[in-house]
């Protein structure tokens, strides 16, 4: 694979540069993820965020390891509640989902529509499939928890280990929004 990896919105007006490998590749479950994606994606040009089976695959990388080359102004936060611990990023330019980031956390999430057809890194495990009620089971093509699982965590800690336990700040130039400002 290569070592770096250019990915970004639809009409090109953000794009970032993401060095090396991710340290993972998953799919969540969780219901925020689930009431998010519905409606974000319901936003006008946006494209889908959940996968068929209602799973949101994500590909994180460590923060140190992603530049944003251009449109880092045209990045826009939506909350699910304004006191919401995560915030989804999409570009306000075409409504692109870009990333999902937890307050402070040392990684983003990306979404996995960014990858272009072909090179996607397969997901490594689902989490959260507990917040899966009412929707068909998950075939056992890979690793599931109902919560997060050990092994995602390990990744997450080896990460943070690696960057030294820094946690770089990712400042947008935009408020964040909440999922009610959607509907507004």
């Amino acid at each position: 694979m290569s070592d770096t990896h250019e990915i970004g919105c639809d009409c090109g007006q953000v794009s970032l540069t993401l060095h090396k490998e991710p340290f993972i590749s998953t799919e969540c479950h969780c219901t925020s993820c689930r009431t998010a994606g519905e409606a974000l994606a319901a936003l006008p040009l946006a494209r889908p965020m959940l996968s068929p089976n209602g799973g949101t695959p994500f590909v994180l990388y460590r923060k140190d390891r992603v530049v944003f080359d251009k449109g880092l102004d045209l990045l826009a936060a939506y909350r699910i509640r304004t006191d919401s611990p995560t915030r989804r990023v999409l570009a306000s330019c075409c409504n692109t989902a870009i990333f999902l980031e937890f307050q402070h956390g040392h990684w983003l999430s990306f979404y996995s529509s960014l990858w272009p057809e072909g090179s996607l890194p397969p997901p490594a495990l689902r989490t959260v499939v507990s917040d899966r009620q009412g929707l068909p089971p998950l075939d056992d093509d890979i690793p599931a928890g109902k919560l997060r699982t050990a092994g995602f965590f390990a990744r997450l800690l080896g990460a943070w280990i690696a960057m030294g336990f820094k946690s770089p700040v990712i400042a947008l130039s935009q408020p964040d929004k909440t999922l009610a400002d959607i509907a507004a």
